[in-house]
């Protein structure tokens, strides 16, 4: 039975895709990095370092700890800037509606994000009576696709991995949950997330007994 479901923030509740492509763009061009969407489509779901490390993998450049940590905190603040401009409108299609209908039904609804910003998007949302609990990238010290993340939330509500549903829209984010043993809903094309149990090309297609559902199925397994 599922007792919580855990939803990824970006792209899956609302989305600031757009605010990270921009403050990642506003620091390569500063820099002197190639930065462009394609390169971006890789930080989906991953944390500000990594993100960081794969955009000077594919600039063949190295930096020590603390160059990296001063970049990533420049394009923070820019990300942090764009942030401003959120509001309640803000939430993508569906995903208002089926957070409010699982608790209704006594789900227990969390946010589970490698972003160190979750905190704050939810608050200009207005979303924090929506969500039981916010796990973020200041919770644990190894991001998606560890499955830290998710077994911090599960800990936090002592339920079994078992108990929970995740739902991401990043490849990373559909791998850490199967590795912790928790059920999954994919958001987006079947390349990206097609290893979850249940897959929706969009937020507006979202089912809430379909997702409910997989707490039935007979052993853990992804369907495809």
């Amino acid at each position: 039975m599922i007792k919580a479901v855990i939803f990824d923030l970006d792209g899956v509740v609302t989305d600031t895709a757009e605010y990270h492509y921009l403050g990642w763009k506003q620091l390569a061009d500063e820099e002197g990095f190639a930065f462009n969407r394609e390169i971006n489509e890789q930080l989906r779901g991953v944390s500000r370092i990594d993100s960081m490390q794969i955009i000077l993998r594919h600039n063949r450049r190295n930096l020590s700890d603390e160059e990296i940590e001063i970049l990533t905190d420049r394009k923070n603040r820019y990300y942090q800037q764009l942030l401003t401009q959120i509001s309640p409108s803000d939430y993508l299609p569906g995903a208002k509606e089926l957070v409010m209908d699982l608790r209704k039904r006594g789900i227990i609804t969390t946010i589970a994000s490698a972003s160190k910003n979750a905190k704050p998007v939810i608050e200009s949302l207005k979303g924090k009576d929506l969500f039981d609990y916010i796990a973020d990238g200041y919770s644990v010290s190894r991001s998606k696709p560890a499955p830290d993340l998710f077994l911090h939330v599960a800990k936090h509500f002592e339920l079994n991995p078992i108990e929970c549903v995740v739902i991401e829209d990043a490849e990373a984010g559909i791998e850490a949950a199967l590795a912790g043993g928790m059920y999954t809903v994919g958001v987006g094309p079947a390349e990206r997330v097609g290893k979850a149990h249940l897959r929706y090309d969009h937020t507006s297609d979202f089912n809430i007994d379909q997702i409910l559902a997989l707490g039935e199925l007979e052993s853990f397994g992804s369907e495809g």
